[in-house]
């Protein structure tokens, strides 16, 4: 196996309206998540507490400037790695989080919807 599979449908809206330099560290770490998959710890990936979801996680890709970026993610069963959410959570820690992971749940649940209506 070549790595894990990668899904960035739910961020690619939220990639395309950041600068060079933040899409190339988002990429490094998006590939390092393809090769190492579920075992990529820390400092690159962190858990996620207060999601229904006890496998939802958080990528932290190196950031430019004072940004702090972060990508909610889960692996599904067919070892594909769904990135569902992303965004700069500098200045606002917790708040962020209050809004992010609802929203990343609920685009989970989108996503396993539309991949049971294929199957």
């Amino acid at each position: 196996m070549d790595g894990w599979a990668i899904e960035l449908g739910f961020i690619e809206d939220w990639l395309d309206e950041q600068d060079d330099k933040t899409i190339r560290l988002v990429m490094a770490a998006v590939n390092m998540l393809r090769r190492e998959g579920p075992n990529l710890r820390r400092p690159l990936v962190g858990t996620i507490d207060g999601s229904a979801y006890r496998n939802m996680k958080e990528l932290i890709p190196a950031s430019s400037g004072n940004a702090q970026i972060r990508i909610l993610f889960m692996f599904d069963r067919s070892r594909t790695a769904v990135l569902l959410l992303a965004g700069d959570k500098r200045k606002r820690w917790d708040s962020w989080y209050r809004t992010a992971i609802p929203e990343a749940e609920r685009r989970y649940a989108q996503y396993l919807h539309e991949r049971s209506a294929r199957a």
